[in-house]
């Protein structure tokens, strides 16, 4: 029997863990979840009931960082895991993506709590844009684990409003994003599947070519 991969198109979160299962070729049968719905079976997987989960055998995955690392130590064929930089993701999940949220769905009535937050998250993107000034990626001269764990919460960032994040003096994280939005890895993670139930056929991740 294959894992099982509990996902939701949108969520950076699940994006990330799409884009490693992808590359290593792993192959997982793929839920994919309505976020104010949630299938029954990925509560009772995991109360936490959030995406991603990976649920192979006994084992249950919850955290999509540690479903990237379970896919790639698997297969690695691009070498993400020689390019990675624990400390960066980390910041990108803590205080960046803290920032974010507050800017994305804080109280828009409190517009100027908003612009705050959006600064704060701004210092990190500053950061990578000067790193990208002498790399072609976060994890050097090809992309690995660290670009592919941070791009898509970038990703989220830029699109609560792409007019302001496009005229901003940042042209290494712009060039950066716009290159894996055109991706062929970013565009095979993000197929357009239906709400899954218990009966539907197995769709199997990813697809095969």
């Amino acid at each position: 029997m294959k894992p099982i991969l509990y996902t939701f198109r949108r969520c950076p979160y699940a994006m990330r863990a799409r884009l490693a299962i992808a590359v290593s070729g792993v192959e997982v049968e793929l839920r994919e979840v309505l976020l104010r719905d949630k299938a029954p079976e990925l509560l009772k997987a995991s109360p936490k009931a959030t995406v991603p989960v990976i649920v192979s055998g006994e084992n249950i995955i919850d955290e999509s960082y540690d479903i990237m690392l379970w896919a790639l130590k698997q297969n690695d064929p691009d070498a993400w895991l020689a390019r990675h930089n624990p400390a960066l993701i980390a910041e990108c999940d803590g205080a960046f993506k803290s920032a974010l949220d507050k800017y994305k769905y804080g109280n828009r009535q409190e517009e100027s709590d908003a612009i705050e937050q959006r600064s704060i998250a701004s210092g990190f993107l500053v950061k990578l844009d000067e790193a990208l000034k002498t790399q072609h990626y976060l994890s050097g001269e090809k992309s690995g684990m660290t670009d592919m764990s941070i791009v898509t919460f970038v990703r989220q960032f830029a699109n609560v409003d792409r007019t302001w994040f496009d005229a901003q003096p940042w042209p290494n994280l712009i060039r950066w994003l716009e290159e894996f939005l055109s991706s062929d890895v970013f565009m095979s993670i993000m197929t357009k599947y239906p709400k899954w139930q218990l009966g539907d056929p197995v769709t199997l991740f990813p697809e095969q070519t």
